[in-house]
């Protein structure tokens, strides 16, 4: 169990910033903030179209194993943005642009607790 745990959280050598290719709404912003005080450290993960879409999942860190694929493209906020690289690759090595929708998403998504769900903006 503690190998899984281990294995979930920012992988070794990864160095978590702010990058041109995650921005998030202010309002986004304050929502993850929120969400980091109350839970502690988070990572996101871009859904590639199981649960709510292609929204971006929001998870404690070391709630869910990051596969081999995941790449981590830069932080929103204090959280780690992971994507499949393939699937980045697929999509043109977009800017994922955060923004925050009243209602909660169909993911197990932290931010649903507060009738809340994050998605992708153009």
């Amino acid at each position: 169990m503690e190998e899984a745990r281990a294995r979930a959280r920012v992988r070794a050598g990864d160095t978590i910033r702010a990058s041109d290719r995650v921005q998030a709404t202010p309002e986004a912003l304050e929502v993850i903030e929120r969400l980091a005080a109350r839970n502690g450290p988070l990572v996101f993960l871009q859904s590639g179209g199981c649960c709510d879409g292609s929204s971006p999942v929001c998870v404690r860190a070391g709630e869910l194993l990051l596969g081999p694929g995941d790449e981590l493209v830069g932080a929103v906020g204090p959280a780690a943005f992971y994507v499949d690289h393939d699937q980045d690759v697929r999509w043109g090595r977009p800017t994922y642009h955060i923004d925050v929708a009243q209602g909660a998403g169909d993911t197990f998504s932290l931010e649903g607790r507060e009738d809340l769900h994050f998605v992708l903006v153009a």
